[in-house]
């Protein structure tokens, strides 16, 4: 479908139930969502949804993922304080991968980091980033 739908001009209306059943998920039914910080296009982090998780953060406005490590849902900022406020959701062309543009409370990451992406990979190694429990980059 999402090969049909591709072709379909600006402004086009799509059913909601049909494009969440047309989703590729893997075989545990999640899909890999990315957290952006919607005023600065800051890549906060990477979670998984399911069908549930997409349409209660939809109609709640609040970001709820699935976690595979607890097998239970999983609503941002829950224990922590740190919330994820919902301000679009969109789905990339494939219908494999959502991007989450969201109003970051606080730290994303659970380490209290800004953001999960900390480790910096080059051909010499990987360093470091941001201290851990500041958020703030490393001096």
């Amino acid at each position: 479908m999402f090969k049909q739908w591709e072709q379909a001009p600006r402004g086009t209306q799509l059913s909601l139930d049909e494009v969440l059943s047309e989703l590729k998920t893997n075989e545990d039914g999640l899909i890999p969502a990315i957290a952006q910080q919607h005023d600065t296009g800051e890549v906060l982090m990477m979670a998984w949804m399911n069908r549930a998780s997409i349409e209660e953060t939809l109609t709640e406005g609040q970001v709820c993922y699935w976690s595979r490590s607890r097998q239970t849902y999983w609503r941002k900022g829950e224990s922590s304080g740190h919330r994820q406020r919902l301000v679009s959701m969109k789905l990339d062309c494939d219908g494999d991968t959502l991007l989450l543009q969201v109003d970051q409370q606080g730290p994303a990451c659970h380490t209290n980091r800004r953001d999960c992406f900390f480790y910096e990979l080059t051909p010499d190694g990987v360093t470091l980033t941001t201290d851990p429990n500041s958020g703030m980059p490393a001096a």
